[in-house]
């Protein structure tokens, strides 16, 4: 006998926003009747923290208080305990999206210390002798258009020299190819919804540039009392100049932020979620420089 159980969102896109009731269905299909003892359906938010492999130790007590910090808690029953006849069946239900208690809602995020997730989950109960069943669908939250810091433009200009270059010695200074690279951010406030653009242009380089990239890297930051762990991972890198590009020749920057693997900068007691852009100039013998810029993102 084949049973499939499936939750249906009523909202094709599954983005909802705080104070909206979330609606859809519960799709049961089987080739018979089935016998179970109830249908629950919970729907749940939660932060999800861990620290990296490089901090373990350092922060033992972190994995005592790292507890999933529970946004949204609710349960009901769909169904009591009965009969389902065979074919389709079609419950429907709805939940309203409220916190818990006085806490806010965040937004989605899928990152790799930071999680931050929100799922629908169904269960059939059934006798002992038969397996229970379970489905899991995740749905997205965003804040309404009237929550949350607006993106104010805020444009950057930069040049990229040796003597620009941080954190490095003299005497490596002295390697590195003798360049200059201008440009400019168009903002660092950004809205997340909007590509993050601007312009470089290599003026002269000695040595011949191999590529020209733009590096998205997310920077999540853990802790509790004890302490805090700071981590720094790639999103995404954007190859927007390839081999020996022409000198005085505008470069456009252009990239669009990836859905879930970013948000809106987040900063709490436990958590920091954060942004960061690079602007990485590889040259043909593998030497590297980069020019960092923090970004804030917002919703709108």
């Amino acid at each position: 006998m084949s049973i499939n159980l499936d939750i249906k969102l009523k909202k094709a896109n599954k983005v909802y926003h705080e104070g909206e009731n979330i609606t859809g269905i519960l799709l049961i299909s089987s080739s018979s009747d089935i016998k179970h003892d109830g249908i629950c359906l919970t729907m749940e938010g939660n932060v999800n923290l861990q620290l990296s492999g490089k901090n373990v130790g350092i922060f033992d007590a972190f994995y005592n208080s790292a507890k999933p910090i529970q946004l949204v808690h609710s349960s009901i029953e769909v169904a009591a305990p009965g009969k389902i006849p065979s074919g389709k069946t079609e419950i429907p239900f709805e939940f309203p999206l409220k916190p818990r208690g006085a806490r806010s809602l965040y937004e989605t995020y899928h990152g790799v210390f930071v999680n931050i997730q929100y799922l629908l989950r169904c269960e059939m109960k059934r006798s002992f002798l038969a397996k229970d069943l379970s489905k899991v669908a995740e749905f997205i939250v965003e804040y309404k258009e009237n929550t949350g810091d607006k993106a104010i433009p805020h444009p950057v200009s930069f040049v990229m020299s040796p003597e620009s270059l941080q954190n490095v010695r003299d005497r490596e200074k002295a390697r590195v190819p003798r360049f200059r690279i201008s440009g400019k951010i168009d903002s660092t406030v950004c809205c997340v919804t909007k590509p993050f653009t601007g312009m470089l242009i290599v003026e002269h380089c000695e040595m011949p540039i191999k590529s020209v990239e733009l590096q998205l890297v997310r920077v999540e930051t853990c802790g509790c009392a004890e302490g805090y762990a700071r981590d720094a991972t790639e999103i995404q890198n954007i190859q927007i100049g390839e081999g020996d590009v022409a000198c005085g020749l505008a470069i456009p920057i252009y990239m669009v932020f990836p859905r879930l693997f970013t948000c809106p900068t987040l900063t709490t007691s436990n958590f920091k979620v954060e942004f960061e852009v690079n602007v990485v100039i590889l040259f043909q013998d593998d030497h590297l420089v980069t020019e960092n810029f923090p970004i804030v993102l917002t919703r709108h």
